[in-house]
Parts: structure tokens; sequence; C-alpha cells
């Protein structure tokens, strides 16, 4: 009995909120899905979504995921991963469509999203509160045209927009001779310009798509080459404010392998290694920003989703074959993920978002 008080005094430990990885996804039947699962492979949600999405963003204090429709989308579902009910539906004001791309605000109040003015082809940025989503509160230009992903800088007072450069009618291209991609820095409060990087005339084909940032305020993007099919141009790029973009380019034979098309990048938990995918050419590619290298890269086919895990170095991929890995690059090896014939028989999108639960 001693012993038994003695461990009943003991002082409790609380466990670790369970790590959460959400992502959409498509299935056989053609319908698109928003999926919560945990990362053992245990489903927490499936979300019927009514056209295919892209980005997914996990809410910073509530269980809720956002999933943005693809360009060019006409919706954001707001879903409680808890209690899988819709939360909100949100819609482009009328002559717009959504980029494929949003980030909550840090205090969960609001939500950033890219969008097209559909008349002017102008690229805009928006604030939306959740509490009434259905007008945006800030509205501002991105200096450019197509822009698509957008972060925010880490005092939390800039908006990073990737301007990718091309006009669109739908998902046909229509200024491919003349696009101008951009990185764009934007006043959060205001939406003043406060920098704006161009590539090199000779490089102006590079769309400038995905990007993250890390605690450094570095960026790490992957470019998307809408040039002639021979060509062979670097497919990385780093920024660090007030400085020029700076091109990386891997060795030529991988070079090669990424079939000019980079779909989605990241940062590891420790900002120095970054993660960018190449699922045309089945790849995944690592890059070491402290020294403007490329690093490894790892074999994945059709490899694009990517998260960081809380261990330096390490990820997770998802791929557009079902498939989901752990990825190790410092010891060239991927681990896969035990999946459910559920989840294994999905085709995941292009981006995932790794996250502890929330309750």
């Amino acid at each position: 009995m001693a012993g038994a008080a003695v461990l009943t005094a003991l002082p409790s430990r609380a466990q670790p909120a369970p790590i959460l990885i959400a992502s959409a996804a498509d299935t056989t039947d053609g319908k698109h899905w928003l999926i919560v699962m945990d990362d053992l492979g245990v489903e927490r949600l499936r979300h019927l979504l009514p056209e295919r999405a892209h980005h997914v963003a996990a809410h910073p204090t509530r269980p809720w995921v956002a999933a943005v429709a693809r360009r060019p989308g006409y919706y954001i579902d707001v879903v409680d991963y808890n209690n899988a009910q819709l939360v909100h539906r949100i819609e482009p004001q009328s002559g717009r469509h959504f980029y494929g791309h949003a980030i909550f605000t840090p205090d969960g109040n609001g939500l950033w999203a890219t969008e097209m003015d559909m008349d002017s082809g102008e690229g805009r940025v928006t604030l939306r509160t959740l509490a009434d989503p259905a007008k945006p509160l800030l509205d501002f230009s991105t200096a450019g045209i197509g822009p698509h992903e957008l972060l925010l800088s880490p005092d939390g007072s800039t908006l990073v927009i990737a301007n990718g450069g091309i006009l669109t009618d739908g998902r046909d291209k229509l200024n491919i001779d003349s696009m101008q991609p951009s990185l764009a820095y934007l006043d959060v409060a205001s939406g003043a310009l406060l920098e704006q990087r161009f590539l090199a005339p000779d490089d102006h084909q590079l769309s400038i798509r995905h990007m993250d940032i890390n605690a450094n305020g570095e960026v790490i993007i992957a470019l998307q080459y809408q040039g002639e099919a021979t060509d062979d141009k670097p497919l990385v790029a780093l920024h660090r404010r007030g400085e020029a973009l700076l091109l990386l380019r891997a060795p030529a034979d991988i070079n090669r392998q990424m079939a000019q098309y980079c779909g989605s990048a990241r940062f590891d938990s420790s900002g120095r290694i970054a993660a960018v995918s190449a699922p045309r050419g089945n790849l995944i590619t690592f890059w070491d920003v402290a020294e403007n290298r490329f690093l490894t890269s790892l074999r994945t086919a059709d490899g694009c989703g990517l998260a960081a895990t809380d261990e330096p170095e390490v990820f997770i991929a998802s791929s557009g074959r079902g498939r989901c890995y752990t990825l190790y690059p410092r010891d060239d090896y991927r681990e896969p993920l035990l999946l459910p014939p559920q989840l294994s028989s999905l085709a995941w999108d292009n981006h995932m978002a790794l996250f502890h639960a929330l309750g």
C-alpha cells in the first residue's frame, strides 16, 4: 500500500498533442476530399469538397483546417477536424477568383488569400475576418500578375507574395512571352510595396510559384519554367531582404531530371535545410541555405506535398500515387508511412500541412 501511495503522489505528465497531417486528395471515382490523418495513418477527417483543392492551412488556435480551391478557385472550406463540421465556405467577390493559397493570421481571427481581378488581370491579396468572412476587410494589389503562394514574415509585419507572372483565363496561359514573375513584400497594415525582386530578363519565364520562409526571413522558392523544353534553367531560388534573387542550380543530371517543374518548398525545423519537390521528375531535392548549395535528392514517384517535422532535417512527403514518406536526406533514406487501403488509394494533391492537434 505504501508503494501505491507513492505512485499516486507522482506528478502527472501531460501527453503531447497528436501530430496530424492534412492534405487535399482525389479518389478514383473523381471526387475531391480534404483529408486529416494522424502520423500513424489513422483517418480523423474526410470532408467532401465541391472541386479540386490545392493548399491546406491549419488554424493556429482552433481545430480547423482550410482547404483552398485550385486555380481558378471559387471556394475556401474551413472545417473543424474534431467534429467534421463545415465552419465556413468562403467565396470570392464577383469578378474575382482565388489562386490556390491562403494563410491564417497568427491570432487566428483572419485569413489572407491571393486572388485575381478578372477584368484587369491584376493580382490581389485580401484579408477576411473569420467572424464575418463574406467581404474582405483589406484588399491590396500584389504588384504583379498571377499571385500564388503567400507567407507572413517572422515578425508578422510583412506579407511575402509569389507573383507567378502568368496571366490566365481559367487554366489557359496568355502571356508566356512577356511574363514578369516577381517576389513582392507588402506591409500588412497598408499594403505598401516594401521591396520587389525580379529575375534577370533571360530568366523571365521562370514562374515564381511556391516558397517557404525561415526564422531569419530567408525565402526558398520553387520555380516552374514556361520556356522551351530543351532549355536548361535552375529551378530553385533563394532570397534575403535587400539582396537580389539568387538562383540555385542542382548538378546537371539532377537538374535535367527535375523536368523544369518544382511543386512545393519547405524549410526544416532548423531553418537551414530546405526541401523542394519536383513531381514530374519523381524527385525531392534538398538544399543547404547557409551555404547556398544543393545537398542531395531522394526519388519519390510523383512526390509533391512537403511538411517539416519537429526533428531537424526530417520531412514528410506525399505523392499523387497514394504514398506518404518520412524523408531523412542526410541518411539518403525514406521510410514509407503504413497507410490503410482507404488512404493509400488516394491521389494526394500538391501540398500538405503537419501540425499538432488542438482540442
